[in-house]
């Protein structure tokens, strides 16, 4: 039934069968967690950049609040150089984080937004319901109690931006 000269190769298949099996379970194992170390690095990787998105627009809207904003710039300018500075301080800081919309929800996207263009409203409403007499300390102060009478529409979208960053931990 078997030959004599076959025998050994039978033999030495017989034994090596069980260590080839064991050897490509392993490989397939070792495959498996790679990916598995991949797909966390990533989602790490991703949940950092989301955070540091959620950082710079919480910041971004702090510098945004009126109190913070009147601290800007040189006291002996004129309201309507003050009004011109700090738009275009905000339009241009805007613009720099703008690519952060990618790692924000939409929705606190548009909270962003509508916060950056409603102190610009406020700010233009101010200055054009001022006196032309007043000088910068008067339209500073107008423009902090117009904001203090409104809705804190800041404070209500860093709020939504913690709770969209509680969602990511």
């Amino acid at each position: 039934m078997f030959d004599s000269d076959y025998l050994p190769y039978a033999v030495a298949v017989i034994i090596a069968l069980p260590f080839l099996v064991f050897a490509k379970q392993f490989v397939n194992a070792f495959v498996r967690l790679k990916k598995q170390e991949i797909n966390f690095i990533a989602t790490k990787s991703n949940n950092e950049i989301k955070f540091q998105a959620l950082e710079r627009m919480t910041l971004f809207l702090e510098r945004l609040k009126p109190s913070n904003l009147v601290m800007k710039f040189d006291k002996d300018l004129q309201p309507h150089e003050f009004v011109f500075l700090t738009e275009k301080n905000i339009n241009e800081e805007f613009e720099y984080n703008s690519s952060q919309q990618l790692y924000i929800s939409k929705s606190s996207w548009q909270d962003i937004l509508t916060s950056k263009n409603n102190v610009l409203i406020l700010m233009r409403k101010t200055y054009e319901e001022m006196n032309e007499n007043s000088g910068l300390e008067d339209f500073k102060t107008i423009f902090l109690m117009s904001y203090v009478n409104s809705e804190d529409y800041i404070s209500d979208t860093i709020e939504n931006l913690r709770k969209e960053l509680n969602k990511i931990i």
